[in-house]
């Protein structure tokens, strides 16, 4: 049985589109099952660690959930070029773990993004990377290590829910920007996603003016949530090609 520790919404700067504010809904839940994490996931939400959130402004709507349908998925050349070129990657299936080599990556990564696209920097501390991607797995949360022979050089954070894959977190070494390591892990989770008899991949939030985010809209046919249901109410994802995105 879940228990909500602390609940509270906190207003601040936008962290998508920075000329703008946001009102953010959390829940620190304990014991999470799979199932509970699966509803508030349908539902809208994130999660890191044992924190789930999701927006709740009143004056803006442009974060919108989205979730690709497995099923539908077809590759392009593109896509197929990007799998070539990483046919010779190692990857571990296990759950999340917490060690120096991550915490260099982790870093690493971040240095870079800072960089290239002015993302804020984060302190990196032990304590921060348990408390967001270690604590509260449960038996649903997994991490996928990407290896080129013994390096680590990549780290893909995702929960197994009833119905699809939640994507998490994915992180990995700047040197290896050439094979498209951000595209890869997404494909790859659509084909574990298969393997598991799973329809979706959920890839958190859309924002179009949002180049962090924008992307998402690559990964076709892909479904949009509608509103913000409330954990009584059930959830209605629409097709994106209805939509005027």
């Amino acid at each position: 049985m879940n228990r909500i520790i602390k609940e509270c919404t906190v207003d601040d700067r936008c962290a998508y589109l920075l000329d703008r504010r946001q009102s953010m809904h959390y829940k620190l839940i304990e014991h999470c099952s799979k199932a509970e994490c699966s509803a508030l996931i349908e539902r809208g939400w994130r999660r890191f660690g044992l924190m789930f959130f999701r927006p709740v402004c009143e004056q803006c709507t442009q974060c919108e959930s989205i979730k690709i349908d497995c099923n539908a998925f077809t590759y392009n050349k593109s896509a197929r070029r990007i799998i070539k070129r990483a046919a010779h990657f190692r990857m571990v299936i296990r759950q999340p773990t917490l060690t120096a080599d991550h915490l260099d990556l982790f870093k690493r990564y971040h240095d870079y993004m800072e960089g290239l696209r002015g993302w804020d920097t984060q302190k990196v501390t032990a304590h921060n990377y348990y408390t967001s991607f270690v604590q509260g797995h449960g038996a649903f949360g997994q991490e996928i290590l990407y290896f080129d022979g013994n390096k680590l050089i990549g780290v893909d954070l995702i929960d197994l829910l009833t119905e699809g894959i939640s994507s998490v977190y994915f992180y990995h070494d700047p040197e290896y920007r050439s094979f498209g390591l951000g595209r890869y892990s997404i494909y790859y989770q659509i084909e574990h996603a298969r393997s598991l008899g799973l329809q979706w991949v959920y890839l958190g939030y859309y924002v179009k003016e949002c180049q962090s985010l924008a992307y998402k809209s690559q990964y076709k046919p892909y479904y949009i949530l509608s509103g913000r249901p409330q954990e009584e109410d059930c959830p209605h994802w629409f097709l994106a090609d209805h939509l005027a995105l």
